[in-house]
């Protein structure tokens, strides 16, 4: 049985576009994966970081909708500590009034921004340990259950948008098991915990209205080309990028040469950054292939979503195609 495969769009402004660029990109590989059978494209909330554009998530997810047809489309996801679940049960209830039967929510409960950012927001730092009473709160207002008194979501309630909860930790492979709620792993960038969240999520699965059996999403890295060199020749500009970023912030920071950020790699704190990207599938398409069938297997995943690491929008929708190929995803 072919496992569904999904896709997580960053929605990344690459070194000279601009952020309709990067929107632009956005439609062009939601449409790509609508065409070659992909389950969903999420996007995911992230504030002040210069080179991703999704911040405004629900915003950009009706964006991509008016321009797709049946793919479904979600967050993964709305930071819900920066909201109250009143508002993204009136957003998304909107898109799912606009574009029904196409709209996820996925949920997480890190900032997605840094502590400057976080008090730009107005985000109070206790926030995040509401975040099981604000999943359920949100919940209530998309069934049209209301638990606040005299409170509707109005668009929302009875959309019944179905909810994800996202985590790196074990902290979110609990939640969504007393919850009964599908669980999404951010193991593209936080590989550790995986494999014990997985197994805690399953062992501790409650069925509930919107899931009788547990549903387990794992994120995974891809970088899929014609020819494996150049495959790993993307890769490594990748890697170089995020390391990059990591270590050079701020308008004073040094410009690293790539052999600069090479030799960082060979030290302790390089090594723990690149492990980040662990789960990394990179090669020709039954290389990825390979990867993706292994991976998927040692977590007994239902599902997996993939990001496609390439660093320009024409080897990304390449990657997108050898994938879904290699992975015989049914096209529409």
């Amino acid at each position: 049985m072919t496992i569904p495969l999904s896709i997580l769009d960053l929605a990344p402004i690459a070194p000279g576009q601009s952020v309709a660029d990067s929107f632009a990109n956005s439609v062009a590989l939601a449409q790509a994966a609508e065409k070659h059978g992909y389950t969903r494209v999420w996007y995911a909330e992230h504030h002040n970081m210069p080179t991703i554009a999704s911040s405004a998530t629900s915003i950009l997810v009706g964006h991509v909708a008016g321009q797709t047809s049946k793919i479904r489309l979600g967050s993964g996801g709305i930071m819900l500590p920066n909201h109250s679940p009143l508002t993204i049960a009136e957003q998304f209830g909107t898109l799912a009034s606009l574009y029904p039967g196409r709209i996820d929510l996925g949920l997480g409960r890190a900032p997605g921004s840094d502590q400057n950012t976080a008090r730009a927001m107005r985000r109070d730092p206790r926030a995040s340990d509401d975040f099981p009473q604000d999943v359920v709160e949100l919940q209530a207002f998309l069934r049209g259950e209301s638990i606040v008194p005299g409170v509707q979501a109005i668009p929302g309630a009875g959309t019944n948008v179905p909810l994800y909860i996202l985590g790196s930790s074990l902290f979110g492979a609990q939640l969504a098991a007393a919850l009964g709620l599908p669980y999404a792993f951010a193991s593209h960038f936080a590989p550790d915990a995986l494999h014990e969240a997985m197994a805690i999520y399953r062992r501790d699965f409650q069925p509930s209205r919107q899931l009788a059996e547990p549903y387990a999403i794992a994120a995974v890295n891809v970088i899929a080309a014609d020819d494996a060199a150049d495959a790993r020749r993307q890769f490594d500009i990748t890697r170089r990028s995020r390391v990059r970023g990591m270590i050079s912030r701020g308008p004073s920071a040094p410009d690293y040469s790539d052999d600069q950020i090479d030799e960082f790699l060979t030290t302790p704190q390089g090594r723990e950054i690149a492990n980040m990207m662990r789960y990394s599938a990179v090669g020709t398409a039954s290389e990825v292939r390979g990867f993706l069938d292994e991976f998927a297997a040692s977590i007994a995943a239902d599902e997996l979503i993939i990001a496609h690491q390439s660093r320009t929008i024409e080897d990304r929708l390449r990657s997108v195609e050898l994938t879904a190929d290699a992975m015989a995803l049914a096209t529409v």
